[in-house]
């Protein structure tokens, strides 16, 4: 499995995100609709073995079908899913964000109004999977995306079901299918799974959340198992005494052994946790704040535009530099192979995926060029128009800026080159909603677009002219209404 491979005939795998014992998933783009998506890939016989392998590729398209008929924002979209050669996979959503392990891993320890927002929205994403009926099976924090808006997001719908329709069933490690670590008592002994089997993997991740750590752990997955069902989990408030006695319980309930005894459904569970949500006000202003929903519901997303992560997965950075008579020349960046891509890409339409070609190698040319020379402002003159042409206007704006003022300290503020670079970052403060600061720009320009020294551009400047006058109009109906 490499980048570059197509599945479906349609989805160009780009970086992968991670992997384990049962398959991959890749950050990918649709070659159709020109976008992001994440794409997990599955082998039929090493899930199942050889023999259940069809069988497993005929469940997993029905559970796919049911799964994808599910309506939450709260559940990660799917838009595809079939086989390609020895491998199933499942097209899904592309999520921005921090998946919740990581997102816990970074506020240790983890705000218990942040814990309870975070459940309560999982409730509300458990109550629509419940309803269809669809059971998670695999509920835990490397499957619950938080999103920069704070809002949260489960991945994984129903590609656990077809994993785990025998429980009963061991891999060739002798560990049940599974996470033994928010596995109920009842799916590792092989019994009825419910929607009470996703409370209890609720119930874990809660209890990991409030005190850091799960409630049961050990060196082997049995061992593990065998905790779930014989031991009593430890009180979170005896790690977080400022914990609410309200939510300890709340966990107690959730974890407990006999189904019967949790919570009667994720509706419940809501209701629970509704008295100690925040009420609404202002955010604290920490990203991936999951209390944001509930203080400011509705409300647009913050930095939404921000420069999202490179998709190509970079090289981890030693901790000490390594010896250079030992270590071998880090590979020199193919700044010039990666034009080329951009500019095919560019010609098949497929603008997002050049976009973040361009917007991975400008840092490794740098490095190598040095940030002045012509190499990495080519690069970055036509990142900045991909931008633009990508409709990304917020991330082109810098690119903008930092190119007409060091082209304007090179050659002068009337360089050809320089007003070009300001009045396409006019373009994008326009399409920002930004007019007092587009109008500031374009006037800035057009003198010098108008000028009869032989610099000016006379349909250039017609068309600021245009612009400014229509800003103008704009402000005007503002200030009266």
């Amino acid at each position: 499995m490499s980048a570059g491979r197509v599945v479906g005939g349609r989805y160009e795998l780009a970086a992968l995100l991670g992997q384990g014992g049962m398959g991959q998933v890749w950050t990918a783009y649709d070659q159709r609709l020109d976008r992001r998506v994440a794409v997990k890939l599955l082998r039929p016989d090493v899930v199942a073995g050889a023999s259940a392998a069809d069988e497993t590729r005929r469940r997993f398209v029905r559970e796919c079908r049911v799964t994808a008929q599910v309506d939450h924002p709260g559940l990660v979209t799917v838009h595809d899913a079939g086989s390609d050669g020895d491998d199933l996979y499942l097209v899904m959503q592309h999520v921005e964000g921090a998946d919740l392990a990581d997102h816990l891993a970074e506020h240790e320890p983890y705000p218990w109004p942040w814990a309870v927002a975070v459940a309560a929205q999982l409730c509300a994403a458990l109550s629509a999977v419940h309803a269809v009926p669809i059971v998670h099976r695999d509920l835990k924090p490397r499957n619950v995306m938080v999103r920069p808006d704070g809002t949260v997001t489960v991945l994984d719908l129903g590609v656990a079901s077809v994993l785990d329709h025998d429980t009963t069933r061991l891999t060739r490690t002798g560990s049940p299918i599974g996470s033994p670590a928010y596995m109920a008592p009842e799916q590792a002994m092989g019994g009825a799974v419910g929607p009470y089997t996703d409370l209890y993997a609720l119930g874990v991740l809660l209890h990991e959340l409030l005190s850091g750590n799960v409630p049961f752990a050990g060196s082997t997955a049995l061992g593990v198992l065998h905790r779930h069902l014989y031991e009593p989990p430890l009180p979170v408030r005896q790690v977080r005494p400022e914990v609410p006695e309200a939510l300890e319980a709340l966990v107690l309930r959730l974890l407990a052994k006999d189904p019967a005894h949790r919570p009667g459904s994720a509706q419940e569970v809501y209701e629970a946790l509704a008295p100690l949500l925040p009420v609404r006000g202002t955010p604290a202003g920490h990203p991936l704040d999951p209390t944001r929903p509930f203080l400011r519901p509705h409300a647009p997303w913050p930095d939404r535009t921000a420069t999202p992560p490179p998709v190509q997965a970079q090289p981890p950075v030693p901790r000490q530099a390594p010896d250079p008579r030992l270590a071998p020349a880090p590979p020199q960046p193919d700044v010039a192979g990666a034009v080329d891509e951009a500019k095919r890409l560019l010609g098949e339409g497929r603008i997002t995926q050049a976009v973040d070609i361009l917007g991975a190698i400008l840092p490794a040319a740098a490095d190598r060029h040095g940030e002045g020379s012509p190499v990495v402002r080519i690069l970055r003159k036509q990142y900045a128009a991909t931008l633009m042409d990508d409709g990304q206007y917020r991330r082109a704006l810098p690119e903008l800026r930092r190119l007409a003022e060091e082209r304007a300290a090179e050659a002068g503020p009337a360089d050809p080159q320089a007003l070009a670079f300001r009045h396409d970052a006019a373009l994008c403060l326009e399409q920002l909603g930004d007019g007092p600061a587009a109008l500031a720009e374009y006037r800035a320009v057009l003198p010098y677009f108008e000028s009869p020294y032989g610099t000016g551009d006379p349909a250039r400047a017609a068309e600021i002219r245009r612009r400014v006058d229509q800003l103008l109009r704009l402000a005007a109906v503002a200030g009266r209404s």
